[in-house]
């Protein structure tokens, strides 16, 4: 059975002026013609094409997919091999094609939360401390994102402008200083002082963030020391401030059950 040049064309999900092209050339000569000189291709032509589209899907000019094609026609090349490297560039392709899509999904997630700050705005508001590092992103929605809370960040951070992510670092940076300043000064984490800054902690979430009840602040607390990673973040604040602000926020959560 042999299909014409219009038959082929869309069969293949290319132009029928590719197909004229590629006859010029030789690169793919239909083994048939009619009386009328009209191109015919049987299924050996179709192989063939099916071979030139893999190698311009990867990118590889025209002469060399003829030189190509033509050793293996011709008995010069080795199948086998030809296999191998087929599914070398395949593979290389994919793995490439995977690196672009991470990088897609990872500017459509930061789209989605809201963060639209260039590099260089990101480091002028956060400094090396990016609270929305690809890493901490990722795992949060792991962890939390079926959650109702999760959800309600994701709208709130949607709306924050440039400024509003200024607003906040600013609040961080003011509750920071005087946390670690109530810590030099070894004032009792159960103390008035320590638990009413664990309660503008848990505020300053419930404000920016999501509402967080005494019992999810519980939960934070313990991973601010269960967790290396938060546990450096607060220690960098002050020396064992981690621990001391974990003994606040429960000594706090206590005092408002009661």
């Amino acid at each position: 059975m042999s299909h014409s040049v219009g038959q082929v064309a869309a069969f293949a999900g290319v132009t029928v002026r590719t197909l004229h092209h590629y006859d010029e050339i030789g690169l793919l000569v239909p083994s048939e013609r009619t009386y009328a000189g009209h191109r015919r291709y049987n299924d050996a032509d179709l192989d063939r094409l099916q071979q030139i589209l893999f190698y311009r899907e990867l990118g590889f000019p025209l002469d060399e997919v003829a030189a190509l094609l033509d050793d293996l026609a011709t008995g010069r090349g080795d199948p086998r091999a030809h296999l191998r490297r087929q599914h070398e560039l395949l593979t290389a392709r994919i793995e490439k094609l995977q690196k672009m899509a991470a990088a897609v999904e990872h500017a459509m997630e930061a789209r989605r939360m809201g963060i639209n700050l260039t590099p260089e705005e990101r480091f002028e508001v956060f400094g090396d401390k990016d609270p929305f590092n690809e890493d901490y992103t990722e795992e949060a929605e792991q962890r939390w994102g079926d959650t109702e809370a999760w959800a309600e960040s994701q709208r709130r951070a949607a709306r924050y402008t440039k400024e509003d992510w200024k607003r906040i670092k600013a609040e961080v940076d003011d509750w920071s200083e005087r946390y670690a300043a109530l810590v030099a000064a070894g004032q009792e984490p159960s103390g008035e002082a320590a638990m009413d800054l664990a309660e503008e902690h848990r505020q300053h979430m419930n404000r920016w963030f999501f509402e967080v009840p005494y019992e999810m602040h519980r939960c934070f607390a313990e991973m601010y020391v269960s967790d290396e990673r938060f546990k450096a973040y607060y220690d960098s604040m002050g020396p064992g401030l981690a621990v001391h602000l974990r003994a606040a926020i429960l000594a706090n959560a206590d005092r408002h059950a009661s």
